[in-house]
This record gives structure tokens, C-alpha cells and sequence, in this order.
């Protein structure tokens, strides 16, 4: 028999969501803060030359500025006020997690609570701004030596640059902890996935444009896009996919009551590490290709062999990618899944997984089927990412049709569609508490 909860869920409609005024408000200033970012998107930094900047950003798209551009909706290629985006808030989120396995400190911090977690992400925004100033100097500097793109270098182009970069990636980091604290979904992640959702049309232009001057025929736009179906449905799939230990609770008398004695599950996902891996290793293996674009092939020779055998399609790249994949899945998966501090924890408040012993036999039991469902996300994530590397190498599609992006975007997706899901359920409950009151008043 279902439970409320799925009943309820049963009866989701639109007319549900008609009177689900708070939820309403929540999404119009969602869309709201997505549109403040997308007009800032195309607010260019003082003192660049649009034209020659599109002439040397043309030469650039095969590089890690690509991948840039592509999360920042057409920032980096604009150099707009947002051409940072929110990426060095992630960076500083990533180096602060890895900290946390190193540092006594940190690892303290995360063990207590909502006070630990307000200290972290404190850390974490001092971190942003420091990356942030980093890269926007360096920004500066390489627009400076990158032709005539900048009309009047000097000290007053270089600061103006960094603040006008770093103030743009703070404003952007706090648009979107107020998306999540007034919106619905994940801020950073919504801002992320409006960057790449921007660039879609002009990439199925390009391809259907493909299509009308006989470069892509008719019947391969089809299965194209078929395949995107299906790789959808593959991504959501697998994303929702979860291996559930069942957790047993003793028994307990308090007084003349007896407690505990349930059952529950410690879920375990599929792909723990998410979207990291492949944006790591595309930002390792495509090092080389910017810093050759950047020298203009007058760099040594041995860069520009790399750079060659490093190129989209070729065997190298396609089996340092898979590796590196693989790797950070593994790598990323040990840093945010401790499976002997699950076991403390299930051992502290009496839980046990039936026919393993509390404490270290759990947590090597754990590991286990951790590293099991590791190995097939990895496996996962590999095809998705090379997939549109084969497509992009054979046919010329464009990147946005695969790989991070499409994972992103999946992602994002699911996780906004969920959290609206439960906004109209707690809105069904609030109403049934309601009548159930006014029912009581009455007898």
C-alpha cells in the first residue's frame, strides 16, 4: 500500500502549483536573479577593443578559455564584467575540501554542525576573492601582451581590470546563496547551468546550418538528436541509481517504553563524485593547448608536438582522458566519503549492517561496495564525456551536445525539479493541517 507521501505525490497537478503562492514567488525571483546574470554577461570590462578581442578569441575556442566560455555563457569571448563567472568559487570550495583531509582544523570545523559549516564557507569566500584576483590579473597581463585588444595598457588598465573581475565574481557568488536562500534550487549551480542552457541555440543553429550546406546530412541530424535522447535518459538514469545498505537498530528500554528496534538504509550513489572528475581532467589536458595558442607556435618544439598529439580526436588524448577520468573519480569519491567515519557514526547511535561486525569490519565492508560502484561510475562517466569528443573529432558537432555540459546540466535539472517537488508537497501538508484544525474547531 503507498505511503501518504507518495499519495500525495500522486496527486501533484498544476492546480496544485496555482496555489502554491510562496513556491510561485520563489521561481519568479529565481528567473529574475538568472536574467541579472545573463545582462551581465554582456557588459564588456573598460578598455578593450570588442574586435580585435574576437579575433583572438577565435583562435583560442580549442583550449581550456573554451571550456571557460562555455560555463560562462559567452563571458570569457566577451570579456564582460562576468567573465570569471562563479569558477573560483568552486576552485576555493574544491582546495577547501581537500584541505579538510589535511587539516586537523577544517576537519574539526566539519564535525560541528551548522557553526563549523558557517566558519567553512566563511574560509571559502576569502578564498574566491583571492583566486578571483589572481586569475584577473592575469587576465590583464595576457590581454595586454595579446596584440591590440587593450587601448590603453598600463597600471590603470591592470587594476581596473582585476577589480572590475573580482567584483563581478563576488557579485555572482552572492546572487547565488540568495538563489538558494530565496529561490529554488542550488545557486551556484543554477548559474552555472543558465551559462551553458544560453549557448544551446546558437549550437543547434550551427548544426542544423551544418545540415542545410551538406556538411552533416539529414539522416545523421536525426540519429543525433535520437542519441541525445537516449544519452539523457542513460544520464538520469544512472544519476538516480543507488546501492542501499540496509541499517538495523537494536532495541532499547527507556523506562517502561521500548525504542528503536527499525530498519533504515545508507544509500550509496552510483557516481559519488558527480561532475568533478571531468572538469578536472579537461582543464589538466587542455593546459598545453592554451599556452600554445598563447605563444602563437613560437614556443619550443616539444610544446608543439604535444600540442598536436593532445588534439581533439587523437588516440593520446582520448586514453589520457578516460585515465584521468578514472582517476579523479577515485581520488574525488576517498575525499568526500569517509567510510570509516560512517561506521563510527553507525556504532555511536547503535545501528549495524546485518552479518558484519560494528566498527572496522563495516567500514571495510562499506569501502568495498563503494569501490564496486566507483569502478561502473567511472565506466559511466567515461563514455558520456568521450562520446562528444568522437562526435566533435568525426562529424564536427558542437561541444555543447555531451560531456560536462550535458551532465551539468542533467544534473542541475533533477536536483531544481526535486526541491520544487517538495515545496508543493509541504504546501499539501500545510493545507491538510488547515482543514484538519478547522474540521476540529467545528466539533
Amino acid at each position: 500500500m503507498a505511503s501518504a507521501a507518495e499519495q500525495l505525490a500522486a496527486n501533484l497537478n498544476f492546480s496544485a502549483f496555482a496555489k502554491a503562492e510562496e513556491l510561485k514567488k520563489r521561481i519568479w525571483f529565481t528567473l529574475g536573479a538568472l536574467l541579472v546574470y545573463r545582462l551581465g554577461t554582456y557588459i564588456p570590462i573598460p578598455g578593450i577593443d570588442p574586435q580585435a578581442l574576437a579575433d583572438i578569441f577565435s583562435q583560442q575556442q580549442s583550449g581550456i578559455v573554451g571550456i571557460f566560455d562555455l560555463f560562462s555563457g559567452g563571458a570569457v569571448g566577451r570579456m564582460a564584467i562576468f567573465a570569471l563567472t562563479i569558477m573560483p568559487y568552486i576552485s576555493a570550495s574544491i582546495i577547501i575540501q581537500l584541505m579538510t583531509t589535511v587539516s586537523p582544523h577544517l576537519e574539526q570545523l566539519k564535525k560541528d554542525g551548522e557553526q563549523g559549516r558557517k566558519q567553512i564557507n566563511q574560509y571559502t569566500r576569502y578564498g574566491t576573492v583571492l583566486l578571483a584576483t589572481l586569475q584577473g590579473y592575469g587576465i590583464a597581463v595576457g590581454l595586454e601582451g595579446a596584440g591590440n585588444v587593450v587601448l590603453d595598457p598600463g597600471l590603470f588598465f591592470r587594476a581596473t581590470t582585476v577589480i572590475t573581475l573580482v567584483g563581478g565574481t563576488v557579485f555572482l557568488m552572492w546572487l547565488g546563496e540568495q538563489i538558494t536562500a530565496r529561490g529554488v534550487g542550488n545557486g551556484i549551480s543554477l548559474i552555472i547551468f543558465a551559462g551553458i542552457v544560453a549557448e544551446l541555440p546558437a549550437a543547434l543553429a550551427g548544426t542544423l546550418e551544418l545540415g542545410r550546406t551538406g556538411a552533416l546530412s539529414t539522416g545523421i541530424i536525426l540519429l543525433l538528436m535520437i542519441m541525445i535522447v537516449g544519452v539523457i535518459a542513460f544520464i538520469v538514469f544512472v544519476e538516480r541509481a543507488q546501492r542501499r545498505l540496509l541499517v538495523q537498530y537494536p532495541k532499547r528500554q527507556v523506562g517502561q517504553k521500548m525504542y528503536g528496534g527499525d530498519s533504515s538504509h545508507l544509500p550509496l550513489k552510483l557516481n559519488t563524485a558527480g561532475v568533478i572528475p571531468p572538469i578536472f581532467a579537461s582543464s589538466l589536458l587542455l593546459l598545453p593547448i592554451t599556452i600554445a595558442n598563447f605563444s602563437s607556435g613560437s614556443g619550443p618544439d616539444w610544446l608543439n608536438v604535444i600540442t598536436a598529439w593532445l588534439a581533439h580526436g587523437q588516440p593520446l588524448y582520448m586514453a589520457l582522458y578516460a585515465g584521468l577520468i578514472i582517476f579523479f573519480c577515485f581520488f574525488y569519491t576517498a575525499i568526500v566519503f569517509n567510510p570509516d567515519d560512517t561506521a563510527d557514526n553507525l556504532k555511536k547511535y547503535g545501528g549495524f549492517i546485518p552479518g558484519i561486525r560494528p566498527g572496522k569490519r563495516t567500514a571495510e565492508h562499506i569501502d568495498k561496495v563503494l569501490t564496486r560502484l566507483t569502478v561502473v561510475g567511472a565506466m559511466y562517466l567515461t563514455f558520456v564525456c568521450l562520446l562528444p569528443e568522437i562526435l566533435i573529432s568525426q562529424y564536427s558537432i558542437p561541444f555543447y551536445f555531451g560531456g560536462t555540459s550535458l551532465l551539468i546540466v542533467v544534473n542541475v535539472t533533477m536536483d531544481t525539479v526535486a526541491q520544487v517537488q517538495s515545496h508543493l508537497l509541504a504546501h499539501q501538508y500545510e493545507g491538510l493541517i488547515k482543514k484538519s484544525k478547522l474540521r476540529g474547531a467545528r466539533r
